[in-house]
């Protein structure tokens, strides 16, 4: 796969990138800031899923189960308690880090196409059990008026806090893609069963990554709630997986900031559709039959092998 935007070429629009977003509060109306707030949080939640499907090489059906998860425990724990916000801060991606590794083992002894149906299944279980559940979730009402510590009530707090929690989560994930295990994980998906032949344990590894993918996604469910200030059960229904796995594709999943830039485009465009029409899904469908036909790679990855061309086509050959 190609490199050409990953690593130290990334670091300076990385930087340029986090110091936009860091002033983006003193030139940007109320609404651009919710609207990019919403962005990183669901772009950390894209790239949480592209962790285990693009590097990973898992049909990963119904992540969406564990941003929602996330979410919930996050939202019960401020709702239901008082006990200081920061134990459902955390609570949230541990739990659907458990989640995570409870599926993870019932379904990674599965190949690819399986595992991902399975867990599309067992997902489902949990949205049905969050939605029916009048007493303890809210059922098919959610969860509204979560109270918030005064540090991140406002636009402003909540916006600045999503970033800091984006900023760290989006750092160790590279770290771990670029770690050992992320090479040792990206060598299973090319080639599973040569990498048990030289005495790997691919399903172990499997396991932890999608236990890593889990605890990301529950990050992100938690960043949800600070933003949004309200939970309900469409956030792990199966169509939001769909979504989540159409950013990966338009941004380019075998790169590491594709599903960011996915993610960017889709939110956009499903803001601007919500002003215009109702058919957002429809506009869905357009946008993955385009991809599908023209654009195979990805935005980002048409890029990098436009840059990956370049550099070997310029490189001089001997006479």
């Amino acid at each position: 796969m190609f490199n050409g935007f990953a690593g130290r070429n990334s670091l300076p629009l990385v930087l340029g990138f986090g110091i936009i977003l860091l002033c983006a509060p003193l030139f940007f109306a109320r609404f651009y800031i919710y609207l990019i707030a919403l962005i990183l949080v669901t772009g950390l939640l894209a790239m949480s899923l592209n962790m285990v499907l693009g590097h990973g090489g898992m049909f990963q059906f119904h992540h969406a189960v564990f941003y929602g998860t996330g979410a919930y425990a996050c939202a019960l724990m401020l709702h239901k308690t008082t006990l200081p916000a920061a134990f459902g801060f955390i609570l949230g991606p541990v739990v659907a880090a458990i989640l995570a590794l409870i599926m993870g083992i019932i379904c990674v002894r599965l190949s690819k196409l399986y595992f991902g149906m399975l867990q599309l299944s067992l997902g489902s279980l949990v949205w049905a059990l969050v939605f029916r559940w009048y007493s303890f979730t809210g059922g098919d009402d959610g969860i509204h008026g979560i109270p918030m510590p005064s540090l991140i009530a406002s636009i402003n707090g909540s916006y600045y806090f999503t970033l800091i929690i984006s900023g760290v989560s989006l750092l160790l994930m590279y770290r771990i893609v670029n770690s050992p295990f992320g090479r040792v994980f990206e060598a299973i998906r090319d080639n599973p069963e040569r990498s048990e032949g030289i005495g790997i344990n691919v399903k172990h590894h499997q396991l932890v990554g999608q236990v890593f993918a889990g605890f990301f996604a529950g990050v992100a469910g938690v960043l949800f709630v600070c933003v949004e200030g309200s939970v309900f059960p469409e956030l792990m229904f199966w169509t939001l997986s769909l979504e989540i796995l159409i950013m990966c594709l338009l941004g380019g999943w075998f790169t590491f900031w594709g599903p960011m830039l996915g993610a960017a485009i889709v939110v956009t465009l499903r803001t601007i559709a919500g002003v215009y029409t109702e058919y957002w899904t429809m506009v869905l469908a357009i946008i993955l039959m385009l991809l599908i036909f023209y654009l195979p790679q990805g935005v980002l990855g048409y890029f990098e092998e436009l840059f990956h061309h370049r550099r070997t086509t310029s490189v001089p050959k001997d006479i």
